[in-house]
């Protein structure tokens, strides 16, 4: 039990340095003590010090520089190692297109309807211009993986632009992530519809023009409609799938 103890002992250093990071609202670019005055303020070995750090660099949180004017500085996680972290989380979670969907229905009509007349002409145009990629059906399979991938990131830009609430735009971009790393690692595109691309451009047209418009309700309706029509397409595909992989088994 001491040898257990013992290896999570830097693991409970590292959240005690972090709530003092909080304590002292430090923000990214802060340095942290030396060696020294953290040893003597948390009553530990500078063995431990050094593999709290670790630990804490290992989350993103802090990070090391050598040199003149070095030490160990406070650091922002980037929303890309956040939405890694959670992904490997994930990786051996049985998430199904049905649990992505009844998310993305809970929050992405509320996330549009909150934009409606709040968006700079400049953004407005900027995800306009956005739509070329998958406003054509696709020439082959390759494309369509990206069409379906262009498409997620619409509304990963949508989210964005929500700045009044960051939790729930991270929520909206994760889940399209995950949607999009489900769509290639299934290989849910291979059903070959090519016409999934023009419809959701459609759909996302319309609802520039109803966030442009300032109509709230229009974009909030449009959202559910294009959401429940893109998961039915999803699970159909991932049937589709699903039913090829069976016949290939059967027939060897």
């Amino acid at each position: 039990m001491a040898g257990a103890s013992s290896r999570r002992r830097p693991y409970q250093i590292a959240e005690v340095i972090k709530g003092w990071i909080v304590d002292r609202q430090l923000t990214p670019g802060d340095r942290l003590p030396g060696e020294a005055e953290l040893m003597a303020t948390l009553g530990v070995s500078k063995g431990t010090v050094r593999e709290s750090t670790r630990v804490l660099e290992a989350q993103g949180l802090v990070e090391t520089r050598t040199g003149p004017g070095g030490g160990v500085f406070v650091r922002e996680m980037s929303e890309s190692r956040a939405i890694s972290l959670l992904s490997h989380y994930l990786y051996f979670k049985d998430i199904s297109i049905r649990d992505v969907y009844q998310i993305r229905l809970a929050l992405e009509p509320e996330l549009v309807a909150s934009l409606a007349g709040k968006v700079a002409a400049e953004d407005i145009a900027r995800l306009r211009a956005s739509l070329a990629s998958y406003s054509e059906a696709a020439a082959d399979l390759n494309a369509e993986r990206q069409q379906h991938i262009d498409s997620l990131n619409f509304h990963q830009e949508l989210a964005a632009l929500s700045g009044g609430n960051a939790l729930l735009a991270f929520i909206i971009r994760f889940t399209a992530q995950v949607l999009s790393d489900l769509t290639v690692y299934r290989r849910l595109y291979e059903p070959g519809d090519h016409h999934i691309g023009p419809c959701g451009c459609q759909y996302h047209g319309w609802l520039l023009d109803a966030i442009e418009d300032g109509d709230a309700e229009r974009a909030r309706e449009l959202m559910k409609e294009h959401l429940i029509e893109a998961q039915a397409i999803m699970n159909d595909n991932e049937a589709q799938m699903k039913r090829g992989f069976l016949n290939e088994n059967l027939d060897r």
